[in-house]
């Protein structure tokens, strides 16, 4: 049975700048589709374009170019007040610096039940408690939570609030943008199960963005590498870390530290050269599927040398 797209992400584009010297190709002509009840994870080093790629899907920012479907409606196309606002309910992001993202004035009943005011999603002033309380309780929090301010809070906890914020309003995808990046090794482990707790009681559907592969391997079903605003490798995690096939995937995979000294003293590590790839000017350069739902941004020269390193 074939799996239901969520999200189609068709020839997305974002230049900052556009036509100018300065010009920026943050992002630069990619395609992926995210499955209903999936994590599709989005990787890479910082600047390669991830956190703007999930804020053009959501349409914090306009798109150059592209389209990004979501439940078979373009986001990007115009919409009446009723029609955007409820796109934005089904759509929701969490952000990576949880403080800075809550409005310090505000306790933390206003700020979950925002959402739910917008949308008129409680009748009255006790439901609407009513629901906070159950979205607290839903993330490991509790009641006398309620009222406190975001700066009473640990990181861990203030991004508990975050995400209880994103799940007041019952959306169907999430865009998680490096929800951890900003806590402790120790706290990085309960938000990324509370994520995957959340995922199999509610059936949502997230884009989990992240530069650390292994917690990304964890979380995920399907990932894919962005360098400099493209995406050069998407396939399942399993097979990511098993084969993967584009230089620049390898150099990433090099780098993730192991626990064990002996092998980090004489293992090699290496730095991702693009001019690797020595391509001529009449080459074609674009996504090739190498195998089954394993896809690799490169020449039809290379297409065969990756088809011939899995035999």
């Amino acid at each position: 049975m074939a799996q239901e797209k969520l999200v189609e992400v068709k020839h997305l584009k974002q230049y900052f700048n556009e036509g100018k010297p300065n010009e920026v190709r943050a992002i630069d002509d990619i395609t992926f589709d995210i499955y209903k009840g999936e994590t599709f994870g989005l990787v890479g080093e910082s600047g390669c374009g991830k956190s703007t790629t999930g804020r053009t899907v959501i349409r914090l920012y306009d798109a150059t170019d592209g389209q990004v479907i979501f439940n078979g409606t373009d986001v990007h196309g115009k919409k009446s007040q009723k029609k955007l606002r409820e796109f934005n309910r089904k759509m929701q992001m969490i952000f990576q610096d949880p403080y800075a993202s809550l409005n310090p004035r505000m306790k933390v009943i206003d700020l979950i039940a925002e959402g739910i005011d917008i949308h008129g999603l409680a009748k009255n002033d006790k439901e609407r408690r009513a629901r906070v309380v159950e979205l607290l309780e839903t993330v490991g929090l509790n009641e006398e939570h309620a009222n406190r301010y975001p700066h009473e809070f640990s990181g861990g906890q203030r991004q508990r609030i975050g995400i209880a914020r994103a799940l007041a309003v019952e959306p169907e995808f999430i865009i998680a943008d490096e929800p951890i990046s900003a806590l402790d090794v120790s706290i990085q482990a309960q938000v990324v199960n509370l994520l995957k707790q959340l995922q199999a009681e509610k059936g949502l559907t997230y884009l989990f963005i992240a530069h650390d592969l292994s917690m990304v391997k964890y979380i995920s079903d399907r990932i894919g590498v962005m360098y400099f605003g493209k995406l050069v490798e998407v396939t399942t995690s399993e097979q990511l870390y098993k084969n993967p096939l584009h230089p620049y995937t390898q150099s990433l995979l090099s780098a993730i530290p192991l626990p064990d000294p002996e092998t980090e003293r004489t293992r090699t590590r290496f730095s991702y050269d693009p001019s690797v790839h020595n391509y001529a000017e009449d080459e074609e350069v674009k996504m090739r599927e190498v195998s089954p739902e394993h896809y690799v941004y490169c020449s039809e020269r290379e297409l065969k040398q990756y088809q011939q390193s899995l035999k």
